[in-house]
């Protein structure tokens, strides 16, 4: 029986061998200095469908929880067991990513962190980000092929997990530059609705960009934001206000 004062680490792999090799190099340990359990030893499934990954948890021997443990360690789970369920939601979103970066031909880095929620009692962010030479090809025009990755993502956490996960994709800081751009894109346009003293539209644009204009004119008295149109043709209209 492991021992749940110790450190310890979840993994997911394709297969039972793949996942301890992958915690034994994230720990930076030998095996030999490692407790494993494990804990699903995963399916292939038929024909592919199915298919469901391994899961282990590592435990380091002899060694106590201390603030100077290495911090890819997880903590012994919390009675509640979050702990343990942020970290294979983690492990679990990597591999996603990998798997079909994987079936696209893709050679990148891929990494996974929990961010802040935007607003209290809101669900909190997963980030996973792509590093890599030369990924516009998961990008796409206006970022199209970045939100059907995204898409697939959550559809893939969302059926593992049972419950839905708020994930962020983003390619080599496409997303900060473009969020970058969409707010000086709406401080400008708003600038200019008051000088015409009429009603501006911008290009259509999906959700997650249309909350950034939203957001970024929130303050602003002198003018207001509406979304108007359907489907892939919705916009943002700025409203100046007499």
């Amino acid at each position: 029986m492991m021992d749940d004062s110790q450190p310890n680490l979840e993994v997911i792999a394709p297969n039972v061998d793949e996942a301890i090799a992958r915690g034994v190099e994230e720990l930076g340990v030998d095996e030999d200095d490692l407790e494993i359990e494990v804990l699903d030893e995963g399916s292939k499934g038929l024909l592919g469908v199915g298919a469901r990954q391994a899961r282990v948890r590592l435990t380091l021997r002899g060694r106590a929880t201390t603030p100077t443990d290495s911090p890819t360690l997880a903590p012994a789970p919390a009675a509640d067991g979050d702990m343990s369920d942020d970290q294979t939601t983690l492990a679990l979103a990597k591999e996603a990513v990998r798997d079909l970066l994987a079936h696209m031909d893709v050679a990148a880095d891929v990494g996974a962190r929990w961010g802040e929620p935007d607003e209290p009692g809101k669900m909190r962010p997963l980030y996973i980000d792509i590093t890599g030479d030369d990924l516009s090809l998961l990008i796409g025009r206006r970022g199209d092929t970045l939100e059907a990755l995204q898409y697939i993502v959550r559809l893939i956490l969302g059926n593992e997990l049972k419950k839905p996960v708020p994930a962020v994709i983003d390619v080599e800081g496409y997303r900060a530059r473009r969020e970058q751009t969409l707010r000086r894109l709406a401080r400008r346009m708003a600038d200019q609705a008051l000088e015409r003293q009429r009603t501006l539209s911008l290009e259509p644009m999906p959700p997650n960009e249309r909350r950034i204009i939203h957001l970024e004119l929130r303050d602003n008295d002198r003018v207001k934001t509406e979304s108007v149109g359907e489907g892939d043709r919705r916009k943002v209209t700025i409203i100046p206000q007499r």
